[in-house]
């Protein structure tokens, strides 16, 4: 599924201090959390993909992306399960499953257990800071093509399932 557009890697600290805002870098590279509702992907229905923020590495497409009342954009599964990489969190004095960006290694959120049952029972619950929102019309410009068959099959799954 993974065709490389460049490198995924995670650039300096510096770097990243001179291109994210102040909330996408405590998000993204101090584990930080967005307010629920705060991000503008939380409710948002537009038909795309969404991306690393830093690497542009892909993560999730709007097919996968569903209601779910918590404030944050919610995901039932990455589109490549090797974008992401999953560690126990005990912060906050909570036992939870982070979810990190495999290139740059960057927080994007959590993995919960409750999400819907007939989509494999998973909540990707996701900081708006952490990604960015590539629109359908815009993916080929973008050099994002490659992903258009998976985003044909993703949306016969979706039809298939209404």
């Amino acid at each position: 599924m993974r065709e490389p557009t460049g490198s995924y890697n995670r650039p300096s600290d510096e770097e990243l201090k001179k291109r994210l805002t102040a909330r996408q870098y405590d998000v993204m590279c101090n584990n930080g959390t967005e307010a629920p509702y705060s991000s503008e992907y939380w409710d948002s229905d537009a038909e795309g993909i969404y991306v690393n923020a830093v690497t542009g590495e892909p993560l999730f497409t709007s097919y996968d992306k569903f209601s779910s009342g918590c404030g944050w954009p919610s995901f039932s599964k990455p589109i490549d399960e090797a974008s992401i990489r999953e560690k126990n969190d005990t912060s906050h004095g909570m036992v939870r499953t982070e979810v990190r960006s495999t290139g740059g290694d960057f927080h994007l959120g959590h993995v919960f257990t409750d999400g819907p049952e007939e989509r494999g029972g998973l909540r990707y619950c996701i900081n708006g800071a952490a990604i960015r929102f590539i629109p359908r019309e815009d993916i080929e410009v973008e050099g994002y093509s490659y992903l258009l068959p998976y985003l044909k099959s993703r949306e016969r799954e979706a039809e298939n399932k209404k």
